[in-house]
């Protein structure tokens, strides 16, 4: 059960080991993009190429996707990057339903672990394979793999290290439930190494506006966190008081103290940076609205920026 690139990989990695998948359960279609068309989640895409069988409800409680589950006679659930599932659906596999979480839980329970994480500035994450139960990500706890966090590292370059690790840990984990060979462990007897447990809710879109009054560390990670997708955004105004809305997908940090915060500077060819109250950032991939992400000097190129123009804090 999964829908984005992220579930495609664990998918993967247990069709090339031979086991076999009885059913894929995915998003149902939408239509996406200018021309409206109907598009596929990347897992259905993958399963119609391997010519599974693909259920796609719009209700998990619906009682023809039960029955039709039920008759398939799964003997595991593997769970990646999916909806909560209802009782009637996790309790009806004969070894469990398992999910995969892109943290190392109890931190970081919720929708959008890997942004948080890059976000709040940690130095380690990892993938966390556990039972589900009736809530959402407290089950017990079958295995983990720990991995460092960069710190340059942007959330999307992390997404796809996770994403490897996490097809690995998912195979590791359906090979001891098969054999019987592991043991749980309650979610509240993991040690953690900061007092309080940090959440990982959905991320809406004021969450993504830079505050320039923050701390030049805290402004760069939400910078890295959200890249590259929702992504940071901030607003540039011209001398004539045109709003441009700007996306930061990558930056650099200089820890100095500037002479004033909320400046923006440039040399209208090669860098953009713009200063907190502790320091710069440096500007190396952005977008303005309305044209293609770019480098910064690529962007210089064709839209005429000087020290005349303001951030809007």
């Amino acid at each position: 059960m999964g829908t984005p690139e992220f579930a495609v990989a664990s998918l993967d990695i247990l069709v090339k080991n031979g086991y076999n998948i009885v059913g894929v359960v995915t998003a149902p279609d939408r239509r996406a993009g200018r021309g409206r068309k109907m598009s596929f989640s990347p897992v259905k895409k993958y399963a119609l190429e391997k010519g599974l069988r693909i259920l796609q409800p719009e209700k998990l409680r619906d009682e023809a996707f039960v029955k039709e589950l039920t008759y398939l006679k799964p003997d595991l659930q593997i769970v990646v990057a999916f909806r909560m599932l209802p009782e009637v659906v996790w309790s009806l596999s004969g070894l469990g339903t398992f999910n995969l979480h892109a943290s190392l839980l109890p931190q970081y329970r919720g929708a959008a672990p890997i942004n948080w994480a890059v976000i709040n500035g940690e130095k380690e994450t990892g993938v966390t394979a556990f039972f589900i139960d009736e809530k959402i990500d407290t089950g017990k706890v079958i295995m983990w793999e720990k991995t460092k966090i960069g710190d340059e590292e942007t959330a999307g370059e992390l997404h796809d290290r996770l994403m490897q690790m996490g097809a690995g840990l998912v195979l590791q984990t359906v090979n001891k439930i098969i054999k019987g060979d592991y043991t749980l462990i309650d979610q509240k007897d993991i040690e953690v190494n900061i007092d309080v447990l940090r959440p990982a809710p959905k991320i809406f879109k004021e969450d993504c506006r830079i505050d320039w009054n923050c701390d030049i560390i805290s402004i760069h990670n939400l910078i890295r966190g959200l890249s590259p997708y929702p992504g940071a955004f901030t607003e540039f105004i011209s001398p004539d008081g045109d709003n441009y809305f700007v996306k930061i997908y990558k930056a650099t940090k200089i820890e100095d103290r500037p002479a004033k915060s909320q400046l923006l500077e440039t040399d209208g060819k090669t860098f953009i940076r713009i200063s907190g109250n502790d320091g710069y950032i440096n500007i190396l991939d952005i977008q303005v609205a309305g044209k293609k992400r770019m480098m910064t000097d690529e962007l210089l190129r064709g839209f005429h920026l000087n020290n005349g123009w303001k951030i809007k804090g």
